[in-house]
């Protein structure tokens, strides 16, 4: 079993089938997706409904499934009853595979958690709130804007004292580096670099939506492995 972990990738289903067959993803590896897999692309639906039956992947919330379920959850305020009417305004925010939502995947989409923690990293979208000596407040007391929106985590000079590995996304890492490249940051200068625990912050969001790149961090390994979006798709 190999563990792997992408993010944003933003309605971009032909390139995240091409990622899976790159990687040689096995129904014994295990997928974990830091959040906006909606929007931008043109088969948003049809991306989320595969990721949301996968067995062994788990997806976070992002700032744009943030969005979605927020309009979702307005419009069942105004009409509680006239489900289908809510469906198809739902519907309406995909223009091309709109026609695919269906209930389903709006209560899986409703239900996505704001992380992923485990003994040694932890997934979330944005980052994670500090206090002023780099050390990470307690999770439960994050607000779901500041995991999912807050761009402040991306910077490299950002001082973070956490014990676990953060793996997160948002903001594309060419406007921190320059080029479409995840960017990991070690704990210590004469850390390896070949394990989970030597790193205090891995920045996964190759910027897929802006020059078709997308990239995906295996975690048992610590390589990782792009697929550049072809002419025409």
């Amino acid at each position: 079993m190999m563990r792997y972990c992408v993010s944003d990738i933003h309605g971009e289903y032909e390139l995240f089938l091409r990622l899976l067959d790159q990687i040689g993803y096995s129904d014994s590896d295990e997928l974990l997706i830091c959040g906006d897999i909606l929007d931008k692309g043109e088969d948003s639906v049809q991306l989320a409904r595969l990721v949301l039956s996968m067995p062994r992947a788990r997806c976070i919330m992002g700032n744009h499934e943030y969005a979605f379920v927020r309009r979702y959850r307005a419009l069942m305020q105004t009409s509680p009853r006239d489900f289908d009417a809510v469906l198809a305004q739902l519907q309406g925010y995909f223009p091309k595979d709109g026609h695919m939502l269906d209930w389903d995947t709006v209560d899986r989409l409703d239900e996505l958690p704001y992380y992923i923690e485990e003994e040694s990293f932890l997934c979330v979208h944005a980052g994670l709130p500090l206090d002023g000596d780099g050390v990470p407040l307690p999770l439960a007391e994050a607000t779901p804007e500041q995991l999912v929106n807050d761009r402040r985590f991306k910077n490299p000079e950002t001082v973070y004292r956490g014990e676990k590995c953060v793996l997160f996304g948002h903001t594309p890492t060419r406007y921190i580096c320059g080029s479409d490249e995840i960017l990991g940051y070690k704990k210590s200068p004469d850390a390896a670099g070949d394990r989970i625990e030597d790193y205090g912050r891995i920045h996964l969001d190759t910027g897929t939506w802006l020059n078709g790149v997308l990239g995906c961090f295996c975690m048992d390994t610590c390589r990782a492995t792009y697929v550049r979006r072809q002419n025409g798709g």
